[in-house]
This record gives structure tokens, sequence and C-alpha cells, in this order.
């Protein structure tokens, strides 16, 4: 007789005005005549859009641990904060020979129907990054021809501050806090100094 896989219902709603039951007694129909038990996990009143979801950071825990080996949904919009999101989640599944179920959209991993409707899904991902990238590159683009300066303004690195400080006996890590700088600025300006220093005794010898 086959061991039953571990399988996991996952169901969500954005506002706490909806309900789960049409969403649950689907899935759980669903799994009862495939004969599969299942572990619920749920989001009442939670966006999709939100980084901490409970439900679904503990169903995703599972995946992970393989304590759950199909996870069963009403929908893959369920799922995803965004499409590329999605594309990450079923690619996780694909690649570690799990089953993602959506019942509304038909589709199955496990089948070969599925397996092709991952691969769109990643292709419309990677269009949808490369219009995104493109958007960018064209935005800095226009603002350059307008004068405007692109990224972040560099600032101002007061080097007689830092030397009073450094001769004060000031950590390289507290003068830029102090200047508000990087403190890569700051190393870059002790080497020169160090270094500007070393040449002046190399030239006494």
């Amino acid at each position: 007789m086959p061991t039953q896989p571990r399988v996991a219902i996952y169901a969500r709603v954005s506002t706490t005005d909806q309900t789960l039951d049409s969403q649950l007694r689907d899935l759980r129909e669903y799994c009862e005549r495939r004969g599969w038990e299942a572990v619920e996990y749920v989001d009442h009143g939670v966006s999709g859009a939100k980084d901490s979801r409970p439900g679904w950071n503990a169903c995703w825990d599972a995946v992970q641990k393989r304590q759950v080996e199909v996870l069963v949904v009403h929908a893959l919009d369920r799922l995803g904060r965004s499409l590329s999101h999605l594309v990450k989640i079923i690619t996780y599944f694909a690649e570690h020979d799990l089953t993602l179920v959506s019942f509304r959209e038909n589709v199955d991993l496990s089948t070969a129907s599925g397996r092709m409707m991952a691969s769109i899904f990643a292709t419309l991902a990677e269009f949808e990054r490369s219009l995104i990238s493109e958007r960018t590159r064209a935005g800095m683009r226009a603002a350059k021809a307008r004068g405007k300066q692109v990224g972040n303004p560099r600032r101002f690195f007061n080097e007689r501050k830092a030397t009073e400080l450094r001769a004060q006996g000031w950590g390289q890590l507290r003068i830029a806090r102090e200047l508000g700088v990087g403190v890569g600025t700051v190393n870059a300006w002790a080497r020169t100094l160090t270094s500007t220093t070393n040449g002046k005794r190399r030239s006494l010898a």
C-alpha cells in the first residue's frame, strides 16, 4: 500500500468581513476525493501584499522542513505578494520535487501541464523584471537629460575635522559616525594619509 503524502491546505482572505468557509469547503472536499488527510493553515483578514502572514509563514516553514509534500490552495493569488514572489514559490516546489495544487485554476505541478504552467509563469516574471529594469534606465536617462542628479548625492567629507578627531585618538568608525559619512570614505582617506606619511619618511631616509 503506497504511503500517503504529507498534505497541507492554505487558505486566505484579505479582510475580516470575508469568510474562509467556501475556500476550506472546496479544499477539504478535494483532499477527501484524493484520499488525503491535510493539515490546515489559514490567514483571516490579511492582505496578500503583506510580508508577514502568520498562517503562510508557518505553512512555508513546514514546506521547507519537508513536513509538507503537497500544498493545496484555492487559487494561486492566495500565495504570492507579486508575480515574481509567486514564481519563486512555484520554482521552489518544482526544484524540490514537491507538489502544488491550485483548485480554481486546476493546476497540479505533479503533472506535465502543471510543469508547463510553471515555466510560463517564470517567463512572465522575467519579462516583468526586464520591463521594470528598462523603465528605470529610461527614467535615469531622462533625468540626466534634464540636468537632475541621479543617485544619492555625495556627502561632503571634512578632512580637517577628521584629522583633528584622528589626532584625539578617535577610531575610523567613530569618525565616520561623527561626520555622517560611510566608514569606507574614512578608511580610504586614512590609507591616503598613511601612504603620504610613509612616502615622506622614505624621502627623508
